[in-house]
């Protein structure tokens, strides 16, 4: 869901867009990077030797049409970012099924709990939520709260000073007001669209569920009923990590705080010796504007290597020419590339921005379908079968450019299998939009199409 401020902020906002300089996307190229045969693997007692990394590797990936060995080795490269092993991931598939285990984790916190979302509304979840962890506090857990200020404008401040009171200490990143900024230069248009869970340094939770009564109502096709546009629920999908690698993502949130916060955070046990709890090999991926393009470069380097299919779902698709490209030379070498999108959508001017390039990915032999009966809020992709992503980043250039975010890869087929059938299951509920038809789609929709992409930059 991406909230907007009252129609009063719109003219500072678009002023402080225009004066700000456009930043670019890096041009990505396998071929540019240093190659290594082997990527670096953390596990429970740091790094593993090249041997083992090559050997655990070599047992896991050896059957794949991808060359994940490879691949991985790429993403680090671009990215700068290790694989961590031996994490249990759990595909939790809409908001329902995500919120109960949410709540779940936190009623069963014993040390720390925190949590960052770009919206934490004032509804009947909200307050749920909120009650949660005041509880949690009273018992002696220190809760953290990181919220955007934008995603939280029309929320009462008197909703979370109810939690202050109760001892939640809570920060509102890069702050509409400026007097009201401790951490960073000011830049209205740069938000923090993370979700991120973290409950005693041992459970993660991260993909695109925000804190509000609209992920509470599930994807309605699953239950096949007859509803109207007015009745849809949401399609999001989220993951829980256990293992290892929960730190990293305990230290993405720990380093957003302090860019943000004069204070310290409080003392917890943050980072707890963790245990092996799987066999999933993972990698944690955050990016901030002005940083290194991290999941930007991920993606882009698995839509290049893949062989054998990239099957995408995106919330807000506002793509670059750098994703459009590399989405046509897989489909042109053979590749079975699809993306499920938005049939309906929460807002009107991303949706018709993202059409965009609707012509050329078709002629150039991608699929494009639109998801019926459920807003589409989930952003994640499954490449090969053995590559995958959940998270907050939506294929658009806001995310790229303008969002902090957060995403996990899986890499591996097992994982790799739960995806392709959450994405098969959206494709069944979806219609195809083939090039003779969007030819002929109405003049109205391409009068509307013109007029967002002009925004495009800004969506």
């Amino acid at each position: 869901m991406r909230r907007y401020p009252r129609w009063r902020w719109l003219p500072l906002l678009w002023m402080c867009w225009m004066l700000s300089a456009c930043a670019a996307l890096p041009k990505v190229d396998a071929d540019s990077l240093p190659h290594s045969d082997v990527p670096s693997v953390n596990g429970v007692n740091g790094p593993l030797s090249g041997e083992r990394a090559k050997a655990l590797l070599a047992r896991r990936w050896s059957k794949n049409s991808l060359d994940l060995r490879a691949q991985a080795a790429l993403e680090e490269q671009a990215t700068g970012v290790p694989l961590i092993a031996g994490n249990k991931c759990t595909l939790l598939f809409d908001g329902p099924q995500t919120m109960s285990a949410m709540m779940k984790a936190i009623g069963s916190a014993t040390n720390n709990i925190n949590l960052e979302s770009y919206i934490f509304d004032q509804d009947e979840l909200g307050k749920k939520l909120a009650d949660l962890l005041i509880e949690r506090q009273q018992h002696g857990v220190v809760v953290n709260l990181m919220v955007d200020s934008v995603g939280t404008l029309e929320v009462p401040q008197a909703f979370f000073e109810r939690m202050r009171a109760a001892g939640i200490h809570i920060v509102s990143f890069n702050p509409v007001n400026p007097a009201k900024l401790h951490g960073n230069s000011w830049k209205i248009n740069n938000r923090d669209h993370r979700k991120l869970l973290v409950v005693d340094g041992k459970v993660a939770f991260t993909g695109g569920i925000n804190i509000s009564e609209d992920y509470a109502r599930s994807s309605l096709f699953r239950s096949h009923a007859r509803v109207t546009r007015e009745d849809v629920g949401w399609r999001d999908t989220e993951i829980k990590v256990e293992g290892p690698a929960v730190a990293a993502f305990q230290w993405l949130f720990v380093r957003h705080w302090v860019d943000q916060d004069a204070d310290d955070l409080r003392e917890a046990d943050y980072f707890p010796r963790l245990p092996v709890s799987g066999d999933r090999l993972v990698r944690v991926l955050g990016s901030d504007p002005g940083g290194q393009f991290e999941i930007y470069k991920a993606y882009t380097l698995a839509m290049q290597e893949a062989r054998q299919s990239i099957h995408l779902t995106s919330a807000y698709f506002v793509p670059d020419r750098q994703t459009v490209d590399a989405l046509i030379a897989a489909a042109q070498r053979g590749v079975d590339v699809k993306l499920v999108l938005p049939g309906v959508s929460d807002r009107s001017v991303v949706f018709y921005a993202g059409h965009d390039y609707y012509d050329a990915l078709l002629a150039g032999g991608v699929k494009i379908y639109q998801l019926k009966l459920a807003v589409l809020h989930a952003k994640t992709g499954v490449i090969d079968g053995a590559w995958s992503t959940v998270g907050s980043t939506n294929l658009d250039t806001r995310s790229f450019l303008h969002n902090s975010e957060l995403n996990v890869i899986v890499m591996g087929p097992a994982f790799g299998g739960e995806m392709e059938q959450a994405f098969q299951e959206d494709l069944r509920n979806s219609s195809e939009i083939t090039l003779e038809a969007w030819r002929h789609r109405p003049w109205a929709d391409r009068l509307r199409e013109w007029s967002a992409r002009l925004m495009g930059y800004w969506l």
